[in-house]
């Protein structure tokens, strides 16, 4: 028979336990409402200048088959991908014409975090990017609510 210390001890760590989900669910960037036919998230996790401009170009190429008011889009960068998203990146121009027609832009902070700390500095994002806690949990969060994954 456990005593009752042992038995506030277990009950405690039940609710800790029971807890972490909504902890969890706190720290995920909400979803974007959207009544959007289409719901298409881009990923992108490569420093490479010609994969980040391909991303790029299909968020544009997918706005203009569907149509921007039939389609919504975010672009998720983490890894090296994270580069898109820096402020002076040569793409921000492109970048700043996607956000007005609609593109959202989310940067990982797990990358951005361990960048500093190898690089002794902070880094800045472009003017719109939203932080997010971890990009690949974003574009798994995003692909739970319907939306398509696309890794060009």
């Amino acid at each position: 028979m456990l005593t009752k210390q042992t038995q506030r001890l277990f009950a405690l760590l039940i609710g800790l336990v029971l807890a972490l989900p909504v902890f969890a669910a706190q720290t995920e960037a909400p979803l974007p409402d959207t009544f959007a036919a289409h719901k298409v998230v881009l990923q992108i996790s490569d420093k490479d200048p010609s994969k980040q401009n391909l991303v790029l170009n299909v968020a544009q190429n997918i706005q203009r088959y569907y149509g921007v008011e039939n389609v919504d889009i975010e672009v998720v960068a983490f890894g090296p991908g994270v580069r898109l998203m820096l402020e002076g990146n040569e793409n921000i121009k492109r970048m700043k014409s996607l956000m007005a027609s609609g593109v959202r832009f989310s940067a990982c902070d797990n990358t951005l975090q361990n960048f500093a700390k190898q690089l002794g500095h902070e880094l800045k994002v472009s003017e719109g990017v939203t932080i997010v806690p971890a990009g690949a949990g974003r574009i798994l969060q995003l692909n739970a609510a319907g939306w398509q994954i696309l890794q060009p």
